[in-house]
């Protein structure tokens, strides 16, 4: 496991023996130095990432720097990474790049299958499959694509599907009908629009994998791909899956867990005994969801995650043999899960007719001062069931907290997501703004007390929204926010590729008439409503030009504004000290605008 220091400014890697017996070992790996990426590539041999905390979590996320250690700490191997010359010392590893781990290779132990794109090979480059001794750190190039397209590989360790984007974003995907074949394009009777999730058997002959046929939610199929045929899985379509327990190391999937509205489990193979054992501990945790993690070689322990709406991640471990449960970490452990607030999932009709969905997180009944949070992206993420943060802690001051998945997020399929294009400041505000009145009309939302907040792409959604619907809102936050859309197409390193300025058309357009209408930094005379503005002023994603943006327009027209800029913060605010100042200023703001006393 890993654990953050206090401060959050180092990770350490801490291997514990399960039965109690023995020393943990307690790696560092550096001052201000994180890991992720952390996988068993041996027995006594774990492969992870060199890592930084990035935007919105509170994680650390691979740089693409790989290297391995033995269980002591002692015997460290550089995998991947560039590092300088020293004096007369020449270092090994020149790899200006991004490396992470593509599959363990159980019948050679200690061998790995490892991805690598390097940076500097246009802006489309090709991707490298190498297979690497993880003791050593000696590698072979196996396999080669182009456009960083995602590769299948079969139990052995084949490259066996292959999916990339042609210049329009479709998806392409090629096979290799056994594993020495050339690669071909997939038949339509296999592929349809798009697959994904792909477990291969055994053989390598045969695969389960969900299946998307016109861009709709997918199903579940079993592929046979020297028959080039399909069967379908008892399955009810609508979700995309957000965990896939398998059975076992290398078994196939035996369930589906959505959570993008009300929680679904389905399972895919109810004879299975990980299907039995995944049924009992969801018994064991109720009101809880369970996924398997990871297992041991022989798949008789079996590392599993359990969360709720009020309850964050816990990891256990389970002896298949004694059937005894182990608690082996907590993500937020001085959390008390009595004391937060529930999740409800709502669903309801858009002017537009089509159906929505979202989720309310409040501590009683309602009609209560509500705060709207729109999630960032917008096209993929999506708001889903389980412990929100933001949410808890709104809800924590009274508020009721409404979460919408408006057209254009993920979680129900391509077709949806792309309904949101070109509707940033359009249909998408138009759902929303049904859910909020759905709120009041359902006796959860006091009409005279809603505010709006959100980060990114959920910071431009509250400030379009009392630019909008003047007569929902009464303040607006908007946190490391987009406020005008034709400084996106220019700031932000979005626009540093290709695919990113392909994207940002795509899901823009190109009418500036358009795009200026939808900016809050070019119609601020249309808000009316108090603003709190929040950045950090390294944020490359969504550079300060945006929030100068906006400020300065509300200053030019002397309509006061308040903020707060953390300096070094990039998207989204990773010290524990400017977290606790920008949670006690939006309570502060809340509280003069829509809380107890605001008049």
């Amino acid at each position: 496991m890993t654990l953050p220091t206090q401060d959050n400014r180092e990770t350490q890697l801490l291997i514990a023996p399960l039965d109690g017996n023995g020393k943990t070992q307690r790696m560092r790996f550096g001052n201000q130095e994180h890991v992720s990426d952390i996988v068993w590539t041996a027995d006594d041999r774990v492969t992870l990432a060199r890592a930084r905390n990035m935007p919105l979590q509170p994680m650390p996320y691979s740089l693409g720097q790989l290297f391995s250690t033995d269980v002591t700490g002692k015997d460290q191997e550089t995998l991947f990474g560039y590092f300088q010359n020293k004096g007369l010392a020449t270092a090994r590893r020149k790899d200006e790049g991004f490396a992470s781990l593509a599959k363990v290779l159980d019948e050679e132990p200690g061998s790995a299958l490892v991805w690598f794109t390097c940076w500097n090979c246009g802006e489309r480059p090709d991707t490298v499959v190498y297979k690497v001794d993880t003791r050593t750190g000696n590698r072979q190039e196996v396999e080669r694509v182009k456009d960083s397209a995602h590769l299948y590989f079969d139990q052995t360790g084949h490259a066996r599907v292959m999916v990339g984007r042609d210049d329009n974003d479709e998806p392409t995907v090629s096979y290799r009908r056994t594993p020495t074949a050339d690669w071909a394009p997939m038949p339509e009777s296999l592929v349809g629009y798009n697959l994904s999730g792909i477990h291969f058997d055994a053989s390598g002959n045969k695969a389960t994998a969900s299946v998307s046929d016109k861009g709709e939610a997918p199903s579940w199929y079993r592929l046979d791909l020297n028959a080039g045929t399909r069967t379908p899985i008892d399955y009810r379509a609508g979700f995309e899956a957000a965990y896939v327990p398998r059975a076992g190391r290398n078994g196939p999937p035996i369930a589906v867990i959505s959570l993008a509205a009300k929680p679904s489990v389905q399972y895919l193979d109810p004879t299975s005994e990980f299907t039995k054992l995944h049924a009992g501990l969801m018994k064991a945790f109720p009101a809880h969801i369970v996924d398997f993690d990871d297992f041991s070689r022989d798949s008789r322990k079996v590392l599993f995650r359990v969360f709720s709406d009020r309850q964050p991640t816990k990891w256990y471990v389970i002896d298949r043999d004694t059937m005894k449960t182990q608690l082996v970490a907590e993500s937020m452990p001085w959390i008390k899960a009595e004391q937060m607030a529930s999740v409800t999932p709502i669903e309801f009709k858009s002017r537009h007719g089509e159906t929505m969905h979202g989720f309310i997180t409040s501590k009683g009944p309602g009609p209560r001062p509500m705060v709207v949070m729109p999630h960032g992206g917008p096209h993929g993420p999506y708001d889903s069931w389980g412990f929100d943060p933001h949410a808890q802690f709104l809800a924590s001051r009274g508020y009721a907290v409404l979460q919408v998945n408006f057209r254009g997020s993920g979680g129900r399929g391509i077709n949806f997501e792309k309904s949101g294009y070109r509707e940033w400041g359009g249909k998408m505000q138009d759902d929303i703004a049904d859910a909020v009145r759905w709120s009041i009309d359902n006796k959860v939302a006091d009409p005279s007390r809603i505010c709006t907040f959100g980060a990114s792409y959920g910071g431009y959604a509250a400030l379009m929204q009392p630019l909008r619907f003047p007569e929902l809102y009464k303040c607006a936050i908007g946190y490391v926010g987009v406020y005008d859309l034709t400084v996106m197409k220019k700031e932000g390193d979005i626009t540093q590729s290709r695919d990113g300025r392909r994207y940002l058309d795509r899901v823009l357009g190109k009418d500036d008439a358009q795009l200026k209408a939808w900016s809050p930094a070019q119609n601020v005379d249309a808000i009316k409503v108090p603003v709190f503005l929040v950045q950090g002023d390294a944020d490359r994603r969504v550079p300060m030009p945006q929030f100068n943006a906006l400020k300065n327009a509300f200053t030019a027209r002397d309509i006061p504004v308040e903020t707060m800029v953390a300096a070094g913060e990039g998207h989204g605010f990773y010290s524990v000290k400017n977290r606790e100042a920008l949670y006690q200023r939006m309570e502060e703001f809340l509280g003069k605008h829509i809380g107890a006393g605001a008049k």
